[in-house]
């Protein structure tokens, strides 16, 4: 029983990754957004919520596993709110797809 658990952990975590990594065009941390275009598209689209991490904007979804290696040009992050339609995605990591 035990092998099968550390059989599935690892696939289970990679399922996790993926459903949560993004390709960001440009990214900056929550706590030195003070003025320009992150803060403006945050007031814009409400977000009120005490930001944690790192913001990224222009997201798109990436899939960790991809056929020529890593598919985000730009910077990759593992993020805990993806729900703004790719403008915005809120408390981020960066993540090193080549790994």
């Amino acid at each position: 029983m035990l092998a099968r658990i550390s059989t599935i952990a690892p696939f289970a975590m990679i399922l996790l990754l993926a459903a949560a990594t993004a390709c960001c065009e440009s990214t900056e941390e929550s706590s030195t957004i003070n003025d320009g275009f992150l803060l403006s598209l945050i007031a814009v689209l409400g977000i009120t919520a005490n930001l944690t991490g790192q913001v990224g904007a222009t997201c798109s979804p990436i899939s960790v596993i991809s056929v020529d290696g890593n598919s985000c040009a730009a910077k990759p992050v593992c993020c805990s709110n993806n729900s703004f339609e790719g403008l915005v995605a809120l408390d981020c990591t960066p993540v090193d797809l080549n790994l």
